[in-house]
């Protein structure tokens, strides 16, 4: 399984914080969310998501300041809040940058 974030920054036995960056046109490798968690959109961009095979599962538009939450059970993840509240996709996927500038969060993942 890859890691969630580009770089963990704490962790307990509660909460992985991550940090999350890509580049406009960069790429997450596949990884599996395996927790619930919560992410702040520092730096904005539409996600573009596929799942494990390359299908196109359609394109998430992150504003700067938005706070989502994501419920993990299942294999599947449900946005619970935030833009984009409804929307499911598998916890094994990948994303990426479809916009033209620098995209970064803070990911808090719930253990």
């Amino acid at each position: 399984m890859a890691d969630v974030g580009s770089e963990k920054v704490f962790e307990n036995d509660k909460v992985i914080v991550w940090n999350f960056e890509l580049a406009p046109g960069e790429e997450t490798p596949v990884h599996t969310h395996e927790h619930s968690y919560m992410w702040y959109a520092i730096s904005g961009a539409p996600l573009q998501v596929t799942d494990e095979n390359e299908n196109d599962l359609g394109t998430m538009e992150v504003p700067t300041g938005a706070i989502f939450s994501l419920k993990v059970e299942n294999g599947e993840i449900e946005v619970v809040s935030g833009p984009g509240k409804g929307m499911c996709v598998p916890a094994r996927h990948k994303a990426r940058n479809a916009g033209t500038t620098p995209y970064r969060e803070v990911l808090v993942e719930f253990k």
